[in-house]
């Protein structure tokens, strides 16, 4: 699907302020309905391929387990990012299926793990009960190591028309992106830090930058590298993954004192009963609304000099990251 193209400055020169307006408003509902469109397309897409990639099988509660986190529901927004990413540096989509596949299932070993007692001790996730609460921690735990292995495996035996090095570039990545460089560092520092009354935002950056950021800068790097960017590429990929990283923490810090548990399909207000740091907290609502404002600016910075209908995706999926109400 592709989107279409802003009004031509020709065209507009000749209209009314009016007109200009107007039609400035139909595009603007014609692009949030094709990335509609573009969103519930691919989501499908991820979710066959997810579907059929942890089949029910002996042990079938291991397996149960599994798929009850993996298959429900949530935004796709990572396997989006990594198959956008590919598209626009002029790969397939079906290229980047395997290595979306592998960043949805690490995704969601984290939330289970994170949802466990001994983490955030939470017991709603996507409007259902958390996954401990319906396999019990010891399965719980291990379904989440099951998709851990099971999204490196993944990327090693399913991609294909890559030529190994990229594959293997691929892998590293993806490790590095979520050992101790990355979620696994930001997910220590984020527990150690509760209760801490002096953390800065310098501290708390370090935190949503690993924790968070570093698997979405993880799916838009693997989609690129697979759909054969330059170098030089990647970096600028990188860099807009990580703002857009950022731009999501700082939001989801948002919503999570300005909505409810019901609009949020999982707790809300658990940051500030556990006495984390959050951005709110820090430099209040208004200024955390201004920093998501200035992060989502320098994220499509860094897509200036790609193609703009190709790279219109990536730019939707930043402002609905930016927007979004969950």
């Amino acid at each position: 699907m592709k989107f279409s193209s802003s009004p031509s400055l020709s065209i507009s020169a000749i209209l009314t302020k009016q007109q200009q307006t107007d039609a400035t408003n139909e595009e603007i509902k014609k692009q949030a309905m094709e990335f509609k469109e573009y969103v519930l397309e691919k989501a499908n897409s991820v979710n066959k391929a997810l579907e059929k990639a942890v089949l029910l099988k002996d042990p079938l509660k291991i397996h149960e387990s599994m798929r009850y986190s993996l298959l429900a529901g949530g935004k796709r927004i990572r396997p989006m990012l990594c198959i956008a990413a590919c598209e626009l540096v002029g790969g397939e989509g079906s290229t980047a299926m395997p290595a979306a596949c592998a960043v949805e299932m690490i995704h969601t070993m984290s939330l289970i793990h994170d949802d466990l007692p001994c983490m955030d001790n939470d017991d709603l996730r996507r409007g259902k009960p958390t996954n401990h609460k319906i396999y019990g921690e010891d399965v719980a735990v291990l379904a989440g190591d099951a998709l851990l292995a099971l999204a490196f495996e993944h990327i090693a035996t399913q991609t294909k028309g890559v030529p190994s090095d990229r594959i293997v570039r691929v892998i590293g990545e993806l490790a590095k992106c979520i050992g101790t460089e990355g979620l696994v560092a930001g997910q220590v520092v984020d527990i150690i830090s509760e209760g801490i009354s002096d953390v800065d935002l310098k501290h708390l950056e370090f935190i949503h930058l690993h924790k968070t950021a570093a698997l979405l800068e993880g799916s838009v790097v693997l989609g690129a590298i697979l759909g054969g960017a330059e170098d030089e590429e990647v970096e600028k990929l990188r860099k807009f993954a990580r703002c857009i990283g950022l731009l999501f923490q700082v939001v989801d810090d948002i919503l999570d004192v300005t909505k409810s548990s019901q609009q949020l399909g999982k707790t809300a207000g658990k940051d500030l009963v556990a006495d984390k740091v959050t951005y709110p907290k820090l430099i209040g609502i208004g200024k955390s609304r201004e920093f998501a404002e200035e992060l989502n600016k320098d994220a499509k910075a860094q897509l200036a000099g790609f193609d703009q209908e190709k790279a219109a995706p990536l730019i939707a999926l930043a402002n609905y990251i930016a927007y979004r109400e969950n």
